[in-house]
Formats: C-alpha cells, sequence, structure tokens
C-alpha cells in the first residue's frame, strides 16, 4: 500500500470518527427533549422499555443513512437556516403527468434550470392499490418506487443529479394512514392482534359511534363516515379519509417506532424536503374532532427531534390547512419553538389571494395579515397559488363581519364566483365536496382556468386574455416576493388549463381535484418562442420574476417583511428590508381598473427620488408630476430603494 493511499484511508477513517462524534453530540443535546416528548406521549409504566428501544433505533438509523447524505447534513449544520434563501424556488408536480417516469423527469432537469426552478415537490411516487388510490397518499410502501415511475436506482440517479445541480427535493410521508393493502393492514385482516393494534380497530361499532359524535368528515360525498367495517374480521377500523386509508394508532409506542424506520427509509434515497402529510390528524381523542389536538404536536416533536439527530440536514414541511393562528402551532410553541416543522404551508395567504381576485379588495388579506402573529425566525413559510388539491374557504368570520360582510354569504359568493354560477364572472372551475347541510364547499381548477384564460380563449376576447395574464403574473409575483419559498404547480408556468379528462376515468372522476392535475404540454414550448402565445407570455413572464428573485438578496426570508396600508383598499403593499438599508416595496392592484397611491409616503421610505420610481418588473421609471403613483389594471410593481 503506497504512501499516498495510507493517507487516503486515514482521512476516510477520520471523517466517519467525525460524523460519529456528531452524532453523539447530538444526541447528548437533544436527548433531553426527546425524553421529555416521549414519556409525555407514553408515560405508561409498560412504554418504558420502548424508550430504551428509541435510543437504539437512533443509533441503528444513523448507522444506516449512506455517507454523502451524513456530509450533506454536516454542511447544512454549518450553513444555519439555509432553507431560508431567496435563490431557493419550487414546483409541485406528478411525475406521471410531467414526463411519464422518473427517466423521463431526470431529462428534463435543464427545463428547470432555465425556468428558475432548483426544488422539486414530486407527488407521491411510492407502491400504492392499483385502483382507487387517493392520488397516491393510500401507501403500499414508504421506500418502493411504483414500478409504473421506475426502479428505486432511477430514483436515486434522480437525487445525484440534483444534488450535483444544486437541487432539492421533497417527498411526501403519508404519517397518519397506510393503505389496506400495507403489510400491516394484510397481517391485521388476517387476525394478528400486534398488527390489529396498529390501527384503530374494535370488534363492534359501540366505540365508532361514540367517536362519530364529534369526528367532522374529511370527503362528505365520496366517503361519509370514519369508520369501516372490516367483514371478512368482523372488525371497525377507523377510516377518516377513504375507506382504503386505515388510520395508524400512534398511541401504540411501536407504532411511532416503526414509522420512524419509514421515514428513515425514504429520507436516505436523497430527500431533502419532508412534507409530512395530514399530520393535524395524528392523534385521536374521543369527545374531541381530532385535529390538531396537542398530542399531534408532541408527535411531530419527537419525530422532528429524532430526524435532527440522525439526519440534521432534512427539512420537515407541516401539511396542514388551518386556521391562520393555528398553523404558526406547527413551528413550535413555548419552549419548543421552532422545533416542530421548519416550514409550513401559507395556506391563509393562498386563500386570501384568491378573495381579493374575486372581490377587488383587499380588506380581508390585509386584516388577516396584520393579525397573524410573527413566525419563529428559524422557520418560513411555503408560498403558493394553487397546490394538486383544492382551495378552501379558511377565512376568519370575525374579521369578513369586521368588514361588513356576512360570512355565510360571502362563501357562497367565492363559490358562486369559481364554480361557473354568475354569467358574468370569468372563472371556470367545479366545486368540490359541497355539504347542501353546511353550505361548505372548495373549489378545484388550474389557475388560468380560475383566472379567465380558458373562457377567453373561448371567446377569442384579446383584452381578456391579457387580463388573465396579468392576473397569473400578479400572484406568481405576489409569492415570489413575500417571503419564504414559493413553489409554483407545474403546468401554471406554461398557463395549463382544466384537464376534464379525469371525468372518463373510473378511479379518478368522483375527484373532481383532478381537473386542476393536467399533464405538461410540451407542445406548447417546443413551438417558436416568438409567437408570444399566452402560455409562453406567461412563461417569459415567471422566468423574468424568478431572475429577479434571485437577484435580491432582500428576498430572502431572513429579512423582515413590512405590511403598508396605502389607503387604496384595492392595492396590497408590502416592502422587504435587510440591516444594510436595502429594499425592495412591492405594490399589486387587485382592480379591473387603474388605481393610484399617493406617492408622499413612498418618498419617506426611501422609493420616490425627485418624483421618480424605479419598478424592476418592467423596467420603467416612472415619474409623478401629480404626487400620485398610477398603477394598471392587475398590475405588479417591485419598485427598489432610489
Amino acid at each position: 500500500m503506497n504512501q499516498a493511499h495510507v493517507h487516503k484511508v486515514l482521512t476516510l477513517q477520520h471523517k466517519t470518527q467525525d460524523a460519529e462524534a456528531l452524532f453523539e453530540q447530538r444526541l447528548a443535546a437533544n436527548l433531553g427533549f426527546i425524553q421529555r416528548l416521549f414519556f409525555k406521549l407514553y408515560g405508561q409504566p409498560e412504554h418504558v422499555p420502548y424508550f430504551d428501544a428509541l435510543l437504539e433505533r437512533l443509533s441503528e438509523l444513523f448507522k444506516g443513512r449512506p455517507k454523502a447524505l451524513k456530509k450533506l447534513d454536516v454542511e447544512r449544520v454549518k450553513a444555519g437556516n439555509w432553507y431560508q434563501s431567496e435563490q431557493i424556488v419550487g414546483m409541485q408536480l406528478y411525475v406521471e403527468h410531467f414526463d411519464k417516469d422518473l427517466k423521463g423527469l431526470h431529462q428534463k432537469l435543464p427545463y428547470f434550470e432555465e425556468l428558475g426552478v432548483n426544488f422539486l415537490h414530486l407527488m407521491p411516487l411510492m407502491t400504492r392499490p392499483s385502483g382507487e388510490s387517493d392520488g397516491g397518499y393510500a401507501v403500499n410502501s414508504y421506500h418502493k418506487v411504483d414500478s409504473k415511475y421506475g426502479t428505486q436506482k432511477d430514483l436515486l440517479d434522480l437525487t445525484q443529479a440534483m444534488r450535483a445541480k444544486g437541487m432539492y427535493l421533497m417527498l411526501d410521508f403519508v404519517v397518519n394512514h397506510t393503505s389496506e393493502e400495507y403489510p400491516w393492514a394484510k397481517k391485521a385482516l388476517k387476525g394478528v392482534k400486534k398488527y390489529q393494534d396498529y390501527y384503530y380497530m374494535y370488534a363492534d361499532d359501540t366505540l365508532p359511534k361514540e367517536f362519530e359524535k364529534s369526528l367532522p368528515e374529511v370527503f362528505p360525498e365520496t366517503s361519509p363516515g370514519n369508520f369501516t367495517y372490516q367483514s371478512e374480521i368482523d372488525r371497525w377500523v377507523m377510516t377518516v379519509f377513504n375507506h382504503y386509508q386505515w388510520d395508524l394508532n400512534y398511541t401504540n409506542p411501536e407504532v411511532f417506532l416503526e414509522m420512524l424506520s419509514n421515514l428513515m427509509d425514504m429520507v436516505n434515497l436523497g430527500v431533502d424536503f419532508v412534507r409530512f402529510d395530514a399530520l393535524a390528524f395524528l392523534w385521536k381523542k374521543m369527545g374531541t374532532i381530532s385535529q390538531n389536538l396537542p398530542e399531534a404536536h408532541e408527535l411531530v416533536q419527537l419525530f422532528r427531534m429524532s430526524l435532527q439527530v440522525i439526519a440534521p440536514g432534512t427539512i420537515l414541511l407541516a401539511e396542514a390547512i388551518v386556521a391562520p393562528r393555528d398553523i404558526l402551532k406547527y413551528f413550535g410553541e413555548g419552549h419548543m419553538q421552532g422545533n416542530e416543522c421548519e416550514v409550513a404551508y401559507n395556506a391563509s395567504l393562498m386563500a386570501l389571494l384568491w378573495n381579493s381576485i374575486a372581490t377587488k379588495k383587499t380588506l380581508l388579506l390585509q386584516k388577516t395579515l396584520e393579525r397573524i402573529p410573527d413566525k419563529p425566525k428559524e422557520c418560513t413559510w411555503l408560498n403558493y397559488v394553487r397546490c394538486h388539491d383544492d382551495i378552501g374557504l379558511g377565512y376568519d368570520d370575525q374579521l369578513i363581519e369586521e368588514i361588513g360582510w356576512n360570512p355565510f354569504m360571502h362563501r357562497k359568493f367565492l363559490l358562486d364566483y369559481y364554480c361557473q354560477r354568475l354569467q358574468w364572472s370569468p372563472a371556470t372551475g367545479l366545486l368540490f365536496m359541497y355539504n347542501p347541510k353546511t353550505g361548505d364547499g372548495r373549489i378545484t381548477g388550474s389557475a388560468a382556468s380560475l383566472l379567465g384564460l380558458e373562457k377567453a380563449l373561448k371567446e377569442k376576447h384579446l383584452p381578456k386574455i391579457q387580463t388573465a395574464i396579468a392576473k397569473i403574473t400578479l400572484l406568481h409575483g405576489i409569492i415570489m416576493a413575500y417571503g419564504g419559498i414559493p413553489m409554483l404547480y407545474a403546468g401554471d408556468e406554461i398557463a395549463t388549463l382544466n384537464d376534464y379528462s379525469f371525468l372518463k376515468e373510473a378511479d379518478k372522476k368522483e375527484d373532481g381535484r383532478w381537473v386542476n392535475r393536467p399533464k405538461q404540454n410540451w407542445k406548447v414550448l417546443e413551438e417558436p418562442r416568438n409567437k408570444k402565445k399566452p402560455q409562453i407570455t406567461v412563461f417569459e413572464s415567471l422566468k423574468a420574476l424568478i431572475s429577479l428573485r434571485k437577484k435580491h438578496p432582500v428576498f430572502a426570508d431572513s429579512n423582515p417583511k413590512v405590511l403598508h396600508y396605502s389607503g387604496n383598499d384595492h392595492l396590497l403593499v408590502f416592502e422587504r428590508i435587510d440591516d444594510e438599508g436595502s429594499g425592495i416595496l412591492v405594490l399589486a392592484n387587485f382592480d379591473e381598473v387603474p388605481q393610484a397611491v399617493e406617492a408622499g409616503w413612498m418618498t419617506k421610505l426611501g422609493y420616490l427620488n425627485e418624483g421618480k420610481a424605479k419598478d424592476l418588473i418592467s423596467g420603467k421609471s416612472y415619474t409623478m408630476s401629480s404626487g400620485l403613483l398610477e398603477l394598471e389594471p392587475y398590475q405588479l410593481m417591485w419598485l427598489a430603494k432610489s
């Protein structure tokens, strides 16, 4: 063995020892949190051995983590809150809708680079039932890739290529339930009590009926009730979402231990962000709605602290579509603040933006954003215009009433506006999960169709087409600037319209959300770009916004955001500033007619110089001889400090 080879071996050994030492340091630093959380959830004497098992599991799982990912963990810990960077821009997509399989997606990485997207959220990839599977959220495995997407090697090749390009991957961890075909469920159906105890399973319907008294229905139209009778074992099993999705019983500590292993099996494939699916539902308690319970938060914190020890470079995203104040709880509260999930969906901003489009006013948007407390500095939002799911109307009734609106009638108006119940509305959405008892409902549709492009193209009405494009740019420009990680939905960057083909598929036709899950139209991008079709115009506009965002470090989420009231209820105005005095003022007009804002206060803020303002988006300079700054219908401005 030559001297150079000996040195290389010794260096590798030293690095391995360093990794082990750092693991021990992280375990020592977090052990108190882990112990407290564990025994708060599992406080019975018979649970003590499970804590010892957890400590052994942490060590085993760390040893099984690939060396390349251990190295990445160390780099990210040193980098601090790297996920708050202005350089990160995401896209959510279904692999089979984007380019058939993982190999096809791999070949399309240059497309994301051209657009400026470097963070991909791939919808569920793992094996699932062959029929209904809730879009893959009924899982048969947490780490085996479904054959229609390719192989596990294809996924590993993709994640390796993405790391080489500085790109990030997010996958879903379906933490609340498994499919009825999952190995545990199959064993439970064979009468194995150990695995029956992994679920909420009862010999008669006495306790299920008690649960039903307070449990709401998630899918009242397609899956009413929260329990399903299993005739082959004469048992009732809790199925809060769909009959084929069995809720896991986390009051059993064995379930937590096994799911932690499942989580690491998935993370070790090269996953940077983990979307914790339906985490608000994790803990069930009779007499409650079994959502957002304190124990659910503690359970997520236990996952987070365990992950912090094993794989600290991995980030958790809270998929909790709840009231604005409640979502902050998923960042952690009290002494656990910042120690639950690092990222959460900004569902409030999303829903409020759609409200402002329909009403042409920003009153509810402004009031709600002003009332939401600041998030922990270690955490960040994921901002989006829409996702694979429906658009809910989770507004604060008190704030609606303060504006002078009736909450029930206002929600009815929004459903009518977006779901083709008003002839004059430009939107072409569909009504989803409407409950006639309460009047509650949700909205589905692609961004372009909801913002009027589908109807405008059908009418061949050029001004309406231009208005729809302006709305698309407006909403995406706001999420680029607001603070946090902007996430596009695949197809929205080329203004894809509703996809009604789902109505012809037996396992999809009852789920209206498939209308806003279209296949990527690559033909649009293959045509000459100089034709300036609406799709190309949108693509170029969003590409330019992403590029602008990355050129201005002030958009990093470590820099504060300040809301301003302009005196004009049609405008949203906020400022991004940093410690060095740099700033960008964002102005958005939600009205279909031009709106003006008084310029004096902008001078005090430093955005006017001798009555002139510079807009980064258009590249134009504006002179305000009248003392007013005018915005065109649905115009977005990013004004730079003079």
